[in-house]
């Protein structure tokens, strides 16, 4: 708790004084006493007053003092919350070699349940968005804080052919160009990336997470997408996920084989036979570097929940106050009613 205006709490400084002054008072009273040829007359005289009963209304008007001085300062709640709305865009390659069952039971499945447990982690105020891959990219969850909506548009992610990470790129930045003005929209000539930063000597609080297992061999190179992301101060982190050894066995994708609508507009494939990694390291790297990302290898599905739990996506904080004063001005009301009562039922009982 902080103040807003600590000055008031000089006020309390009173409280000890005034406790002070009634001491007085009550010593000074024992001063003037009468002579009575009987004491059992005096005790007789007195009203039947207990200790707690003589002092307890100066005690609470004492303690409602306290509450209003406090309440003068202003107290707040301090919370920390984000600064400005964050969006996170998990691109997510569904390639068929995610079928490999290098990492059990397969790839995909293993990047499914980490992009639930990654969701599931964002801090409230934080929109995800979800992009899927292959050989065309395709914004399937735009950016929303529903982890319902999120989790459903994870579980109906299928294989496909190809892998178009510079796609996957310009798609994930055109999902938060649309929920942020700042955020120019994505255009088609590389060269135009050149424009400057949203912000000068800062970045906006967005960032793209891009999954892969293997090498762009479809649509834009990663690089040149790579340059919008930059120029707009959008970071990406990418994730190289696979073992070195790929599949030891058939390629997952016959429980898809009823579903000829993927809804992404890609071609499925369920070949069998082995896949190698061939994760293109270098490139993901200098996509990270462009973008003032970092790369991150992941060759298990524990090492891969490991690296989404611990990506160092800064939110823009603020604090924010939320003042109580009112609190405790209730307070002192409520501590100042049974000090009437109770003064008032000693006044009449003297």
């Amino acid at each position: 708790m902080e103040f807003l205006a600590p000055r008031a709490l000089l006020l309390l400084g009173l409280i000890p004084l005034g406790a002070a002054f009634y001491a007085w008072l009550l010593n000074r009273r024992r001063r003037y006493t009468v002579r009575f040829p009987s004491l059992s007359l005096v005790r007789a005289a007195l009203p039947k007053h207990s200790a707690w009963q003589r002092h307890a209304p100066f005690a609470l008007f004492l303690l409602g003092a306290a509450s209003l001085s406090i309440a003068a300062a202003r107290p707040a709640t301090v919370a920390w919350v984000p600064a400005a709305s964050t969006t996170i865009v998990l691109a997510m390659d569904i390639s068929r070699s995610m079928c490999a069952n290098d990492i059990a039971p397969n790839r995909m499945a293993a990047a499914k349940a980490a992009a639930r447990d990654f969701v599931q982690r964002q801090p409230r105020g934080t929109q995800v968005g979800i992009v899927a891959f292959a050989g065309l990219a395709e914004l399937v969850q735009a950016p929303t804080n529903d982890p319902e909506l999120l989790l459903d548009a994870i579980d109906r992610l299928y294989p496909a052919r190809r892998t178009a990470i510079g796609s996957a790129i310009l798609a994930s930045l055109q999902a938060i160009a649309e929920v942020d003005p700042r955020v120019p929209p994505v255009t088609e000539d590389a060269a135009s990336s050149s424009m400057a930063p949203p912000f000068e000597g800062a970045r906006v609080p967005h960032v793209i997470v891009l999954l892969t297992d293997g090498a762009n061999n479809a649509g834009p190179w990663p690089t040149d997408a790579a340059l919008q992301a930059a120029s707009r101060g959008v970071r990406i982190y990418t994730i190289g996920f696979g073992t070195a050894y790929g599949s030891t066995g058939r390629l997952c994708g016959r429980e898809y084989a009823d579903r000829v609508d993927f809804g992404f507009g890609f071609v499925p494939d369920f070949s069998g036979g082995g896949m190698s990694r061939g994760i293109d390291e270098q490139t993901l790297r200098e996509v990270a570097d462009m973008t003032g990302g970092a790369y991150y290898p992941a060759t298990s599905a524990a090492e891969l929940q490991h690296v989404l739990a611990e990506l160092p996506i800064t939110v823009l904080m603020k604090e924010e106050y939320g003042e109580i004063s009112a609190a405790f001005v209730a307070l002192a009301m409520l501590l100042a009613v049974p000090a009437l009562i109770l003064g008032w039922t000693r006044e009449i009982s003297t």
